[in-house]
């Protein structure tokens, strides 16, 4: 193998899929286990999305091959530990005639890190169809900076830094100022959390359409948490700040291409008590609606900037 082809197969992308394919089923009575391994994150913490992308595969081990995930409700029940495999406990609760219901309880030594419920349904069915339209005169993701430049620079000062530039498997590029380095003080004035990013994988793969949706599970992860840092008036840079993802919840209505970019639609209805709502909408390029999700994450700092200043 030449220099070149190693570097290759270590890349993130690679890397990533390897993390996704799992290991050998075990079936016992109504419930399957599987186990799969972590990828690096800097937090030392398991990645969210990467756990929920897992979990999807997991579930689907067990199911009609003729059915794709259409939906994934998940609780965050404590962080996991990279340097551990985890371990997928799939329950069957109910095959139908077009739905397959499956529970997933994610665990490490120590205990349940995730339990979710995820929803399978037989691919082409027909019915009601309709969708919000993709916003219009978007900037072209060409024309935009990947989150890999701009870290790049910062990437020996900070562990976050490094892993975007070097580490992520997904090209991310911000329509509006990025909030990984600094404030989007027009946006807090405004009392706005919106905001729209392109992304895609960083690479090219052939994979199956399960693994598709289950790589954008995994990617949305990454900006989820953005449109309450923004509204709020804070950073990923701001002093002290911690946060982490509590639920997640994910609809995919049509094939998605993960090679190619999609537009994610996000805001932010609400945040109170340490806790933040956002939700987004995803586009391919061509404009269909393809997925939709939710998340609440906790989102804590030490002394919040106005209370600070007064």
């Amino acid at each position: 193998m030449t220099q070149e082809e190693t570097r290759e197969d270590q890349s993130p992308l690679n890397h990533l899929i390897k993390v996704l394919r799992l290991g050998d089923p075990s079936p016992y009575r109504n419930h399957t286990y599987i186990s799969g391994e972590s990828l690096y994150f800097p937090t030392g913490r398991v990645y969210g999305g990467q756990v929920i992308a897992q979990s999807v595969v997991a579930a689907a081990r067990t199911v009609p091959e003729d059915r794709l995930p259409h939906s994934i409700h998940a609780y965050f029940i404590a962080a996991g530990d990279i340097r551990q495999d985890v371990l997928f406990d799939v329950e069957n609760l109910r095959d139908g005639r077009s739905f397959s219901a499956r529970r997933v309880n994610a665990t490490q030594s120590k205990g349940p890190i995730l339990t979710a419920i995820t929803s399978f349904q037989k691919h082409g069915q027909q019915g009601v169809e309709f969708a919000d339209p993709m916003p219009q005169n978007v900037p072209d993701p060409e024309s935009l900076t990947s989150a890999k430049e701009l870290m790049k620079p910062y990437s020996a000062q900070s562990p976050f830094a490094e892993y975007y530039a070097e580490r992520s498997p997904f090209d991310i590029r911000h329509i509006n100022s990025t909030v990984m380095l600094g404030t989007d003080d027009k946006a807090a004035s405004a009392n706005s959390g919106k905001q729209m990013v392109w992304m895609k994988i960083d690479g090219q793969v052939d994979l199956p359409q399960l693994c598709h949706r289950a790589i954008l599970a995994c990617g949305c992860d990454q900006i989820m948490m953005e449109p309450i840092v923004r509204r709020a008036g804070l950073s990923f840079m701001t002093p002290g700040i911690s946060f982490a993802t509590l639920d997640h919840s994910m609809w995919w209505y049509r094939d998605v291409d993960i090679n190619q970019w999609h537009l994610y639609v996000q805001d932010t209805p609400t945040a109170a008590h340490g806790r933040g709502l956002s939700y987004a909408k995803v586009y391919s390029r061509d404009g269909e609606l393809v997925a939709a999700m939710s998340q609440e994450a906790m989102i804590r700092v030490p002394n919040p900037p106005k209370e600070a200043e007064k």
